[in-house]
């Protein structure tokens, strides 16, 4: 099996010591270089082309998130493992959207990091549990914003429409059930299409049930 090449990026050296101390004990790793500073890391990357990164989220100068979006797009084979002792919620976005392939706690038990390092180093996506609830509480957020915000230029009673349209009424039956004339029902449809950028009415109903129109109607 061939070797994870490690670079550890840390600006305290007792915790680069430590870290490189535990991983050498393993077979399948060779910790190839260490950085204190994000410039030293994407020096060392550039160098040694190693398979993943260790690195500490707050460093001198330059972030470690700032060097691992610099390094994913300029070297997409190495992964980057972020190893922090924070937990905040920006700093575990802000770590995702440049392209960490990890993130984990500093408190993280020794044989842990060996299956995290493994795992990333398989290209697997790796989050530590004490903040992974964190994450699927902001995509749920992050969907029920989106899914809002598919309805936000509907009026009340489009909304209502629309709803009735989803559940397969007839023009006629909308406007009985709402008190409204046809007329006025069939302007509220054509309204709604246009509104929703779709061809038909069951284009219209498909993308009510897509994005749980029934959760916004106000009764």
């Amino acid at each position: 099996m061939t070797k994870q090449r490690i670079v550890l990026v840390d600006d305290h050296e007792v915790v680069r010591l430590g870290l490189k101390a535990l991983l050498e004990r393993h077979p399948n790793f060779d910790v190839v270089g260490e950085a204190a500073s994000a410039r030293e890391a994407i020096e060392l990357v550039a160098s040694l082309q190693p398979s993943v990164v260790v690195m500490d989220i707050r460093l001198p100068g330059t972030s470690g998130i700032e060097a691992c979006e610099e390094i994913v797009q300029r070297f997409p084979d190495t992964k980057v493992l972020m190893l922090t002792s924070y937990a905040e919620d920006e700093m575990l976005f802000s770590a995702i959207r440049a392209g960490a392939s990890g993130y984990v706690l500093k408190q993280i038990g020794g044989e842990e990091l060996v299956r995290a390092l493994e795992a990333v180093g398989r290209g697997e996506a790796l989050l530590d549990p004490a903040v992974t609830q964190r994450v699927f509480q902001e995509v749920r957020k992050a969907v029920k914003e989106e899914e809002a915000s598919a309805f936000s230029h509907l009026s009340q009673q489009e909304k209502h429409v629309l709803l009735l349209v989803s559940e397969g009424k007839t023009n006629r039956e909308i406007a009985k059930a709402l008190f409204l004339g046809e007329g006025t029902v069939r302007n509220y449809v054509s309204s709604i299409l246009s509104k929703l950028g779709v061809n038909n009415r069951a284009e219209a109903a498909a993308y009510a049930v897509e994005h749980n129109l029934k959760e916004y109607i106000q009764p």
